[in-house]
């Protein structure tokens, strides 16, 4: 029993650390961008989109269709950044472990 209220002890850290460093993830923020910096979406670790910025230059009536593309591909610029960082934030936790939608 002694080696099972000790691996109790440990379970319960590393859930404590993983909460925490989910926790220090929503803090974080990085930055997509697209047309070499006309639009640029900033996102925090959870995904949620905490701000964007659009250069006047590329608002045009007769081009909508490329500030929409602009758009997509700065979000997907962070996006992806974000998941990298949640790699390197979480990926020490969850090594070997395949848990679709974990993070």
């Amino acid at each position: 029993m002694k080696n099972m209220n000790q691996l109790m002890r440990q379970a319960k850290k590393m859930q404590e650390e993983l909460l925490k460093a989910q926790e220090a993830l929503g803090e974080q923020i990085v930055e997509g961008t697209a047309g070499g910096g006309a639009v640029k979406i900033a996102m925090n670790g959870h995904k949620e989109i905490t701000g964007v910025s659009i250069s006047p230059d590329v608002v045009t009536p007769e081009d909508v269709d490329m500030l929409q593309d602009l758009i997509m591909a700065a979000f997907q610029d962070a996006s992806t950044k974000v998941n990298e960082l949640t790699e390197q934030t979480m990926g020490k936790y969850t090594k070997g472990m395949n848990i679709p939608g974990l993070f």
